[in-house]
């Protein structure tokens, strides 16, 4: 079992924001890397850096407070104006921690141990022409003099685009509503011979890896194969299926979209999944520019969810909320595609769709 959690590990981190820098010794790893932070962190990433393979590391004085507690067998984190967690080793290996990394960070390089299995670059020292034998997946070689930073930094910048935009995100459909003012349940109102739960969920079918139903409530039959969640309990709104459906799903991204948005269409759709990029935890819609942001028909990474569960905690129901969080926008569709987020909402507004 743990062999296999390893290999479904590596096999995510090939889908996520993980790279390698290796060479031999002298070829300037770690001047590279600081080199490259601060122009990583000015266009607005979140960096982590990970040495691997450290041994005999001294972070901590021995008869510290800290450090006898660590002996005794806790694991330490500190906590002010610097923060530092010092744990024990615990049962996942290597590319588990790569993963849970990578929750909350836009970018994770690893430095050294030119045997890591992930993806990586690599720099050639001086005397050598080509990476050495068995060195696993390497994806671009520099050579001394230098790399640059800049050329470093480009080819950074392209990989990471391309790791945003390649996984398929899972779509979600929103159901259960009260729907008090409609009168009845609006995701089994029917036009042109289906309903609109079934039309909604073809038409993200057509660009998600699987579509799930969030909520209570009955489906048409022809629906009945697909995956259900219910809300999370104690929550309300829009919250409560979205972060069930992540909890459930916890390493998925998501299209989200209620039942009661009839005119949802494959141009919207692909607009949403162009808007994703490095550094993108979720784009939430500002259809006329001025603030009020679409919580539904949007995009949700698997790291938004750390955003989402902190409004749980503090009982925020408005996804609104999320607006200068880190990693979350809020772009402006083309005026033609602003009627794919177009509720309905009541008898009349229905009538008027005739």
């Amino acid at each position: 079992m743990a062999a296999d959690s390893g290999e479904q590990a590596l096999a995510r981190l090939r889908q996520l924001p993980v790279l390698g820098i290796c060479g031999c010794s002298g070829a300037g790893k770690t001047t590279l890397i600081e080199a490259l932070l601060p122009l990583l962190l000015a266009r607005g990433l979140r960096v982590a850096v990970v040495k691997h393979d450290a041994h005999n590391v001294r972070i901590d004085r021995p008869g510290k407070d800290s450090d006898r507690l660590f002996r005794a067998g806790a694991d330490i984190s500190l906590f002010g104006e610097e923060r530092f967690c010092r744990w024990h080793r615990d049962e996942g290996g290597f590319a588990d921690y790569l993963v849970r990394l990578c929750l909350r960070y836009d970018l994770v390089l690893v430095e050294g141990h030119a045997r890591t299995a992930v993806p990586k670059v690599w720099l050639l020292g001086k005397g050598f022409g080509e990476p050495p034998p068995g060195r696993g997946e390497i994806l671009a070689v520099f050579s001394r003099p230098g790399p640059q930073p800049g050329a470093m930094l480009a080819w950074i910048e392209e990989w990471l685009a391309g790791q945003a935009r390649g996984g398929t995100p899972w779509g979600c459909v929103l159901i259960g509503g009260r729907s008090r003012r409609m009168g009845f349940p609006k995701h089994l109102i029917k036009e042109h011979g289906r309903t609109w739960l079934e039309t909604t969920v073809a038409r993200l079918a057509g660009v998600t890896e699987q579509v799930v139903l969030a909520g209570g409530g009955t489906v048409p039959a022809s629906l009945a194969d697909l995956a259900r969640v219910p809300d999370v309990r104690g929550l309300a709104g829009p919250l409560a299926g979205i972060l069930a459906v992540m909890r459930w799903q916890p390493d998925a991204s998501w299209l989200v979209t209620a039942c009661d948005q009839p005119d949802i269409h494959g141009h919207a759709l692909q607009w949403l999944l162009d808007q994703r990029g490095p550094g993108t935890w979720a784009v939430l819609p500002d259809l006329e520019g001025r603030g009020r942001l679409e919580p539904l028909l949007a995009f949700y990474d698997s790291r938004c969810r750390n955003h989402l569960e902190a409004l749980a905690r503090a009982s925020e129901l408005r996804i609104s909320r999320l607006a200068g969080r880190h990693g979350v926008r809020t772009p402006q569709p083309p005026a033609e595609l602003h009627d794919a987020w177009r509720n309905v909402n009541t008898p009349d507004e229905l009538k008027d769709r005739g």
